[in-house]
């Protein structure tokens, strides 16, 4: 169960904290600094699947991360300072960036005046197909459909799946299934089945994405924020690696085109859909460079240090999880202890 596996690294994490590891170790693993991935900050919702629900955090606890931040007298740069904290890099004074994927409203009604009383810049990278009303929130829509329904039965290229969902731990276990199932499908098979399950369901799969993403007016507004850098996330949000070369190429050349031509400005940062190993590697690092980008993030775990300015299109970020809104395993997180833990001791993951 995904319960189980967050519950170990709850544990992992909470013991990390107790031992105050992250204080013994922080300086040798810290690195440079640290981006960090947001997507909602909001008051509680009524997701109740694992996957969904580590995608928001409350405005109190966001808050609370700015401070920890300010505590550890981090600098707290715009993506656009990246590149050159990197080059130059001052030892003395550890950096974060802060990241928000998508282009929710909530980031403008809630984070956003948070960071106004910190001062803090953030970049937000959009999908046209959001601020169209043109491309789902497929991964709510699945949510939605399973907990509508008594029973899963779809066709997958593989067989047909059944699953029964009635009670609420068949729901998150039937969910967890289909969606590691469907994680082997191509883009388009994925959104075809969500979309037959979302319309059985009664899913009015366009209004909520007109209900939780800024529109074109409404990010032009938002991006004249001085505190405010618009990145793109590409134009519909596929996974990249799943798509063929020139398919990928156009989604994140076209993603950048079009929120260039809609606010007028130069779009110098992607960060890409989903962003793991099987999202997004090597050859998407290749094309974002071709695209003229200068810097790309994906969300494998990881902080900075100086030989990232090598990779500046296959960035680490951290992502701060809604299921575990604790300060301290945030600070435990940082050290990059854990991160370098998880990741063998290797310092780079860009393969």
């Amino acid at each position: 169960m995904a319960e189980a596996r967050y519950a170990m690294i709850e544990l992992a994490l909470k013991g990390m904290t107790l031992a105050r590891l992250d204080r013994v170790f922080g300086q040798k693993f810290a690195g440079l600094g640290c981006i960090l991935t947001f997507h909602h900050v909001r008051m509680v919702s009524d997701r109740i699947f694992p996957q969904n629900s580590l995608l928001e955090v409350t405005p109190s606890f966001f808050e609370g991360v700015l401070r920890l931040l300010r505590e550890l007298n981090y600098d707290i740069i715009p993506m656009d300072a990246l590149k050159s904290r990197l080059e130059n890099h001052n030892p003395s004074r550890p950096f974060c960036a802060l990241t928000f994927d998508d282009g929710y409203y909530d980031n403008r009604d809630y984070a956003l005046p948070i960071l106004k009383r910190y001062d803090a810049p953030c970049t937000v990278y959009v999908v046209p197909g959001f601020a169209d009303r043109t491309t789902p929130l497929w991964w709510l829509d699945l949510e939605d459909a399973v907990r509508a329904s008594d029973e899963i039965n779809v066709e997958l290229p593989n067989g047909r799946f059944v699953h029964p969902t009635r009670s609420l731990d068949e729901k998150k276990a039937g969910f967890k299934r289909l969606y590691w199932n469907m994680r082997g499908l191509s883009e388009m098979q994925v959104r075809e089945i969500v979309a037959m399950m979302a319309a059985n369901a009664g899913i009015d799969t366009m209004d909520r994405v007109a209900r939780l993403c800024m529109d074109w007016s409404e990010l032009r507004d938002f991006a004249r924020d001085p505190l405010v850098t618009i990145g793109a996330h590409t134009n519909t949000h596929p996974r990249l690696r799943t798509l063929d070369e020139a398919q990928s190429r156009h989604e994140i050349l076209d993603g950048k085109a079009r929120i260039e031509r809609e606010l007028g400005q130069e779009v110098r940062h992607i960060a890409y859909p989903v962003g793991d190993p099987t999202s997004a590697g090597p050859r998407e690092f290749a094309l974002s460079a071709e695209a003229g980008y200068e810097t790309a993030v994906t969300t494998r775990p990881g902080v900075l240090f100086q030989e990232h300015a090598s990779h500046l299109h296959a960035l680490p970020r951290i992502s701060v999880n809604g299921l575990f809104q604790n300060a301290d395993y945030l600070r435990t997180l940082i050290s990059g202890l854990p991160l370098m833990l998880k990741n063998r001791g290797k310092k780079l993951n860009v393969e």
